[in-house]
């Protein structure tokens, strides 16, 4: 079974798009982790995310790379 995607379905605007950025709660539900955790795993640089004015955001496929990442690094161990 391959978790390469995470599912933001649930996660979709009114007008049926995906959205582009996740805020930090969207992105720990998409990893099915705790807020705390999930800050922890952006201040560390292990999830990816950017500031939009004075708001952290998580891009939508930065879950999914964190995934395939830890994923490669438990396969190589």
């Amino acid at each position: 079974m391959s978790i390469s995607i995470v599912d933001t379905a649930p996660l979709a605007a009114v007008n049926g798009t995906a959205p582009v950025l996740l805020t930090v709660e969207e992105a720990a539900r998409c990893l099915r982790i705790g807020r705390t955790t999930c800050f922890s795993l952006i201040r560390t640089g292990e999830l990816e995310s950017l500031m939009v004015g004075g708001l952290r955001r998580v891009p939508a496929d930065a879950p999914a790379a964190y995934l395939a990442r830890r994923r490669a690094e438990q396969q190589a161990a």
